[in-house]
């Protein structure tokens, strides 16, 4: 029962819509996404389940750290393999910069670095060039930043490039060329950064 699982948790599970719930009951049934890749299935991942499973995680793993004792032993599991379904689907799924910091926390915390690795290349397989910079700008742990700049630099030169006319993004944009262009010896790369070095030096 979910309300054997700590008040904020229910609190959370209660305000979730109908249709997570029940994407969420069919993962934990099958102990995969399974229910997520079924053609015969109505539901459709977007960025309110997006947002709802993290909520949860939070919600489990909060409650995970808290528990203390043989007695809550049981429970434990109970929360530790829901917190794992949430993390499975949000890894599957997401392409949000602020779910990848939550999920590569967790792997840090956890000492999984397979697990560290995996998300490294969902960076590359489903993340736009704006959400890998909005990681680097968002997160505060330099080995998540440190991913996010070798992924960036990986991209195209000209998906970088767009980034530098965004205020938000155009140190973390110049950093990732000169990274490509130094590392990697892109000509192209650093034929725009010395474009773009000398633009902010005449303004």
């Amino acid at each position: 029962m979910i309300k054997d699982l700590g008040e904020r948790v229910a609190t959370v599970w209660e305000g979730l819509r109908p249709i997570t719930r029940k994407m969420l009951e069919r993962a934990l049934r099958s102990g995969s996404t399974s229910p997520l890749n079924n053609p015969n299935q109505t539901f459709a991942y977007d960025a309110h389940a997006d947002w709802e499973v993290s909520r949860l995680l939070s919600a489990l793993d909060e409650r995970s750290r808290s528990a203390a004792g043989p007695e809550e032993a049981d429970v434990l599991g109970e929360i530790t393999e829901f917190a794992e379904t949430c993390a499975r689907i949000l890894e599957s799924q997401s392409g949000s910069a602020e779910v990848f910091i939550q999920l590569a926390e967790r792997a840090i915390r956890q000492q999984d670095y397979k697990k560290l690795d995996r998300l490294s290349d969902r960076l590359t397989e489903r993340f736009s060039a704006g959400e890998i910079a909005e990681i680097v700008r968002q997160t505060e742990m330099p080995q998540i930043r440190a991913i996010a700049y070798e992924t960036l630099a990986l991209l195209p030169v000209q998906s970088i490039a767009a980034l530098l006319a965004d205020p938000l993004y155009s140190d973390i944009a110049a950093n990732a060329l000169e990274q490509k262009a130094f590392e990697y010896e892109s000509e192209e790369a650093r034929d725009i950064l010395e474009r773009f070095e000398n633009d902010f030096r005449t303004e």
